[in-house]
């Protein structure tokens, strides 16, 4: 029997935030993802990045400071380090759990690229912060540099990069070739190593890319029945961590538009969530969202809980 196309987009719960941390997280993921194997699915998945990649940013950075022989590392290296790194973990795990049920199915990760506009706005106005702490003459060293910093009042200076919307996806057909295979594939790990495209070279761009957007990308261009995103809550919800709130079991694009406007979901939280879906749907309307906790993907994938997003 021909399984059904998913692509399943892991967050921070899914992996943790520490070295340690991700080893144990990734071993309860790859139960959750297995189970999603055995009910009939071909997974591609996709994962956040962002404390792995702070990480990786914060440790090169201080090793140029202390031995000055070593060349700064831009963000786009820090992001394919952290794609190699939490991908090899997720394959490891999830092939391990994959043997120990008998399954044969093969798993791997696509180093996966991501094409930019270098006019996007998100540029002019970058908010997503990274890296350690700095004092304020290192925060105008990075200045010098034409990169961003912002103030911490008491704690120092962060820098902060840019956050553009995805548009190719430069690996996609390696993807779609392991997906019709039936293959497992781990791919757009953190959104992707945002590239910049000048003519035929593909130049890095000091960016992160929001995991949720890419998701949303990859579904479509695969074509999926269904996109899983998997967060930290069993479903979304309205009026959010107030006395009124109220879980949505399901809800149509031009709902989900409505709540939008009434500011129902938070901004670095769950709205990209639906920005994300929204943008699946309007390619493929006859798939599927579900957003759910990661404990409750196989009951959500049954019709039992979670919140199914529908064109």
């Amino acid at each position: 029997m021909k399984k059904r196309k998913a692509v399943v987009s892991l967050g921070h719960d899914a992996l943790g935030y520490t070295t340690t941390e991700q080893w144990d997280a990734v071993k309860k993921t790859a139960k959750a993802l297995a189970d999603l194997e055995q009910a009939g699915y071909q997974l591609t998945i996709t994962h956040s990045n962002g404390p792995q990649v702070s990480m990786i940013h914060k440790a090169m950075t201080e090793l140029r400071r202390v031995n000055p022989d070593y060349t700064p590392v831009p963000m786009c290296v820090c992001s394919a380090m952290s794609q190699g790194y939490v991908g090899y973990d997720i394959q490891n795990s999830l092939r391990s759990e994959f043997l120990s049920r008998g399954i044969s199915t093969p798993v791997s990760t696509v180093l996966t690229m991501v094409t930019v506009d270098p006019y996007d706005e998100a540029f002019y106005e970058p908010d997503k912060i990274i890296g350690r702490y700095m004092t304020r003459g290192e925060a105008d060293a990075e200045l010098q540099k034409g990169n961003y910093v912002m103030e911490v009042p008491g704690k120092g200076f962060r820098r902060i990069v840019a956050a553009p919307k995805p548009h190719d996806i430069v690996e996609i057909d390696t993807i779609r070739t392991l997906a019709e295979a039936g293959q497992t594939v781990i791919a757009c790990g953190g959104g992707g190593i945002p590239v910049i495209e000048q003519q035929h070279i593909l130049k890095g761009a000091s960016a992160v890319i929001e995991k949720d957007a890419i998701a949303g990308r990859l579904a479509a261009d695969l074509n999926a029945e269904l996109l899983i995103i998997l967060t930290g809550v069993e479903q979304v919800y309205v009026d959010f961590k107030k006395e009124t709130q109220t879980g949505i079991p399901s809800m149509t694009v031009a709902r989900a538009q409505a709540y939008i406007a009434e500011e129902q979901f938070g901004k670095g939280s769950m709205l990209p969530k639906i920005e994300a879906a929204i943008t699946y749907l309007d390619k493929v309307p006859a798939g599927k969202v579900l957003i759910t906790s990661i404990s409750h993907a196989l009951e959500a994938v049954k019709g039992k809980t979670g919140t199914v997003i529908t064109k």
